[in-house]
């Protein structure tokens, strides 16, 4: 389905209008001619020429969040592409493939870097056969003020000054995989995403572009002592267990313990040896499997017991699980449920002989 943007919002090929809910769904779309490739991509003004000989496709995998547009584009031609995002928005274009290079604005993107361009500037990238590439586009306030509560940082001086910002291969790797999971969970989900679903993706994006194009450092004032470093771990723990039901994302632990993410991250790797994020999905997967040990007792299942510690997604709660526990939560329920019956078994068997 091939979907423009209109005065209303997004259209389909009929005409008719997306619904709030369908536009919170990752959406795919195929196109058979690159000028239909540059349409698909809402919001932005661009033209697509194709400069190779051959039948054209390309696709356009997409999730429109509350602040933030994150997209997949492959397109099988080589392209000069003029383009340009809306002027109240940042984009940050990411290339997946290692080996196939593209440029913009002349300059060549490498491996190990990704493309930035602010909003309302036409710039030109061309694209060879074969090409694929991740796009973030964030809306500028949004920006400015997660710098602010949850950096600590100003906007400007922090944002790339170039078109092409060299980030190292394996950081961009990791910011790839970070938007692949996104979108691809994204698809495999159901339901539209839920408000809390959706601030968390958008924080999880917005905290790695800061550590790519930012790059702050804890400045030697900053860091909290010894014992406060313990405290804050600790308050994030009772926070993340206080409020189980839904994932506690860092810019809101940052809020309630009045630090930045920077000195967040840093207390918990001295403290814990580990980033916050992956300790806080940690203590809510210990939460669930103690859960489940208990859940055969009140004939609860997996599902129930995933979204009593906030995890909707029930896919990705049961790979993330098996990869800490090294088993699937049906394995520990079912667990669970022979211990319980080899405990009752061996109790009416105790209170059978004691009535001899």
């Amino acid at each position: 389905m091939t979907r423009h943007l209109s005065p209303a919002g997004l259209e389909d090929d009929s005409g008719a209008a997306l619904t709030l809910d369908e536009t919170l769904r990752v959406h795919t779309c195929i196109a058979h001619d690159a000028d239909e490739q540059a349409r698909n991509l809402h919001g932005w003004t661009q033209t697509y020429d194709q400069l190779t000989a051959g039948s054209f496709i390309g696709t356009l995998t997409e999730l429109s969040l509350d602040h933030m547009h994150v997209f997949c584009e492959t397109t099988s031609h080589t392209l000069r592409q003029t383009c340009e995002v809306p002027s109240d928005a940042y984009w940050f274009g990411i290339p997946v493939l290692r080996d196939v290079t593209g440029r913009i604005d002349a300059n060549v993107i490498a491996d190990d870097a990704m493309a930035f361009r602010p909003g309302g500037i036409e710039f030109e990238l061309i694209t060879p056969a074969g090409y694929a590439i991740f796009g973030v586009v964030v809306k500028r306030e949004v920006l400015r003020r997660y710098a602010a509560e949850v950096e600590h940082l100003g906007l400007i001086d922090h944002l790339p000054e170039t078109e092409v910002v060299a980030i190292g291969e394996a950081r961009k790797a990791r910011l790839c995989a970070l938007l692949r999971h996104i979108l691809a969970d994204g698809a495999n989900c159901a339901t539209p995403l839920t408000g809390f679903a959706r601030n968390a993706l958008e924080s999880s994006v917005l905290a790695s572009l800061f550590d790519l194009c930012a790059q702050p450092h804890v400045e030697p004032g900053a860091i909290p002592t010894k014992p406060r470093r313990q405290w804050i771990v600790s308050e994030a723990r009772e926070y993340v267990l206080a409020n189980r039901e839904r994932p506690v994302g860092v810019p809101e632990l940052c809020d309630q313990l009045h630090v930045s993410r920077r000195t967040l991250q840093y207390c918990f790797q001295d403290v814990l040896g580990m980033a916050p994020a992956t300790y806080l999905r940690t203590i809510r997967l210990n939460g669930a499997r103690r859960e489940l040990c208990e859940a055969a007792r009140a004939s609860r299942s997996v599902q129930d017991v995933a979204a009593a510690w906030g995890f909707w997604h029930l896919s990705q709660f049961a790979t993330d699980y098996r990869k800490l526990f090294g088993k699937r939560p049906s394995d520990t329920l079912k667990e669970a449920a022979l211990g319980r019956s080899e405990a009752d078994a061996l109790n009416a068997s105790r209170e059978a002989t004691a009535t001899h």
